[in-house]
């Protein structure tokens, strides 16, 4: 599934059937992209379709590269591919590790690893995928955020704490892993929330702090959040997750579902380290633009592909 590569500069035709899936110049945009991720799929079938004016569209996804989600069942495997395929490149592999028990209060992306002993075996295993390889690890979405409002029961903090603690230690082993610990984002709640539960899984080890993953909030809102949230852990720095955040986020329908595919969305500012913002390390696409958030307003199951809202996304970007 990870093994394949580019040269991540866009001279190779043959990518992805003839789709020609290249990527912006690695001064400004160190991270890999996927040859043979879901948009560049796409890419080849609207091409192969004749579709042209779709897959000019899709490219604007394709072309830039996206958080590769490590899966439950083979860690190494999966990090190990990434991983490799990005160093032949050239590239700094973008991962998501995203398992944490009792994952996200039993809602579309309900999950996770059993148990806390299953957890770290995980854990160890996307560490020795990594290896020595330039990797930027973003870690456990919403893990924290959901000790802090109420979703996680109280008898889960402890050990999740731990868990988030020792993930950072063993990824931090590594000689070239960076690791942002997932810090919720600018409509949540505010920052005087969460410094503290964030302090005590781990962020003085971590080398920052993420916001705004798979959610809709402007860079400048994001932008003013994790500034208030870095003066109260150290002056860590942060990335912002641009995938979606275009057009802001939704504003109709039932609050409690608006961060789910919400239509009108548009791709924000392209994966780059060439920041407005001392503090902000990178704008990067945490989640894949064009994958379902859940089964709600006609999408698919959470992380599946869907063309037509990709579509959506594309059209709406700049």
């Amino acid at each position: 599934m990870a093994g394949c590569s580019s040269s991540g500069d866009g001279d190779d035709p043959d990518d992805n059937a003839g789709a020609g899936i290249s990527q912006q110049p690695k001064e400004t945009d160190p991270f890999w992209v996927n040859p043979d991720g879901n948009a560049a799929e796409q890419v080849a079938a609207y091409v192969k379709a004749g579709k042209k004016e779709d897959a000019e569209e899709i490219r604007k996804i394709a072309e830039h590269p996206t958080g590769e989600w490590i899966g439950p069942e083979s860690p190494e495997e999966e990090a190990r591919g990434f991983t490799e395929a990005a160093d032949k490149a050239g590239r700094t592999a973008l991962l998501v590790l995203y398992n944490i028990p009792h994952r996200d209060c039993g809602q579309y992306s309900q999950g996770g690893a059993a148990d806390g002993n299953a957890y770290r075996s995980w854990i160890d295993g996307v560490a020795k995928g990594i290896g020595d390889r330039d990797t930027a690890v973003i870690l456990e979405p919403d893990a924290v955020l959901h000790l802090v409002d109420g979703c996680t029961p109280g008898e889960f903090h402890e050990e999740r704490y731990d868990l988030l603690k020792g993930a950072i230690t063993k990824l931090k082993s590594l000689k070239k892993t960076k690791v942002y610990v997932d810090a919720g984002n600018a409509g949540w709640g505010h920052p005087d929330q969460i410094f503290e539960p964030l302090k005590r899984a781990g962020i003085d080890q971590a080398d920052g702090f993420s916001v705004n993953v798979s959610n809709f909030y402007t860079t400048e809102d994001s932008i003013k959040y994790g500034k208030e949230l870095s003066t109260k852990v150290g002056n860590k720095p942060f990335v912002i997750d641009t995938s979606r955040n275009g057009n802001g986020p939704y504003t109709e329908g039932n609050p409690d579902e608006r961060w789910c595919n919400p239509p009108g969305r548009a791709l924000g500012e392209t994966p780059t380290t060439k920041t407005t913002d001392p503090l902000v390390d990178a704008y990067v696409w945490v989640k894949r633009p064009g994958e379902s958030d859940g089964e709600c307003k006609g999408g698919p199951k959470a992380g599946e592909w869907w063309a037509q809202y990709a579509l959506g996304l594309a059209k709406a970007s700049k």
